[in-house]
């Protein structure tokens, strides 16, 4: 026979209202009570009854996630954020991939409705967000992340782009870089337009004229950041250090510049490109394998998905208390949107420097 929650009333000396509390983390449970519960459910080896659970309680304890590329480890790194801050409170995650498509993404949208999610956390595919407001509707919790969308407004978690941007400019600038390229994705996108306001405003602070000439907007992908830096490269007057705005980038712009190494070697001929720098955002596992990079601007991929966890967690239970404490959200009553922006780090040299 299956252990029920009065077996585990019984064995905790507690009521089955008490076992319950615990299991839905209710604060108003002390953590002595807790933990002895916590204690029983594992001797126990008791297993909720979800499909119960959510007839009782019009909940389904999952959380849907979409990302843009589900073999982007950026955006599966905030995956498993969310996941393991999600699973601390009795919650699953189902996760979706639009493909960057805004009609995938509406699909996806309706699909976790339909599955009756108790929230979503999106990283959009664009900068359009009327198709959004079906979630409004159905008055469905949600969270943004990495990006924000016109004609939707909505709790989200991003990074501070225009300081980590800005610190990563700098630094080359004081290494002695004084023409500085720029490889960036679609503008429309939040995190693409900020690191550009980064490195203009860095240039400009320091009194370095800004050359169109040598600043590359294309696509987040490794045949982007190979075309943009082959560009750069075939410049008349090319620069001697390049920001790429992000990983993925930032491998295609690798990419060129070794296969253009080897192909100058078999020429015998002209200068290689062994004495440019570049600096990256991301710091991802395999980034310190890419020779050229000597400075990262390394996000907090596992916080960032824990705050959005966190977020809609609070939006899900109405519980904004330790929300509003965290120094990085924005104060508020619950029915203000939260936007939590979170800080980058420098890394140089496999050191961090700020």
């Amino acid at each position: 026979m299956s252990v029920t929650v009065k077996d585990v009333a019984r064995m905790a000396g507690v009521s089955t209202a008490t076992v319950s509390r615990v299991i839905n983390d209710d604060p108003r449970i002390s953590r002595e009570t807790s933990e002895k519960v916590k204690k029983c459910i594992s001797d126990l080896d008791y297993r909720v009854n979800n499909i119960a659970r959510s007839l009782k309680t019009s909940r389904t304890y999952t959380i849907g996630f979409i990302a843009p590329e589900i073999t982007n480890d950026f955006f599966m790194s905030i995956a498993k954020g969310v996941e393991d801050e999600s699973r601390k409170y009795g919650y699953s995650i189902i996760v979706c991939n639009s493909n960057e498509s805004i009609k995938e993404e509406e699909d996806r949208i309706r699909l976790l409705s339909e599955k009756c999610v108790d929230g979503i956390i999106i990283i959009p595919a664009s900068d359009e967000g009327k198709h959004f407001n079906h979630l409004k509707e159905l008055n469905m919790p949600v969270v943004l992340v990495d990006r924000l969308v016109n004609n939707f407004e909505s709790d989200a978690v991003l990074v501070d782009n225009i300081n980590g941007t800005y610190s990563a400019i700098e630094y080359l600038i004081n290494m002695g870089h004084g023409r500085i390229g720029f490889i960036s994705g679609d503008l429309k996108l939040t995190s693409a337009m900020e690191r550009y306001q980064g490195y203009k405003r860095a240039l400009s602070d320091y009194c370095i004229p800004y050359d169109e000439k040598i600043v590359k907007f294309g696509d987040f992908h490794i045949r982007g950041g190979y075309d943009m830096m082959k560009k750069l490269c075939e410049a008349d007057n090319p620069p001697s250090a390049v920001f790429i705005s992000n990983y993925f980038m930032h491998v295609g712009a690798t990419k060129y510049l070794m296969e253009e190494d080897i192909n100058k070697g078999k020429r015998s001929s002209g200068q290689n490109n062994k004495n440019i720098i570049i600096a990256s955002f991301d710091d991802m596992e395999l980034s310190t394998l890419l020779g050229f990079c000597k400075l990262r601007v390394a996000q907090p991929m596992m916080e960032i998905g824990s705050k959005a966890a966190q977020l809609l967690l609070g939006r899900i239970n109405n519980d904004f208390e330790r929300i509003n404490n965290d120094n990085d959200a924005a104060a508020g009553d619950s029915q203000n949107n939260r936007v939590i922006r979170l800080k980058t780090r420098l890394v140089v040299n496999q050191q961090i420097i700020s």
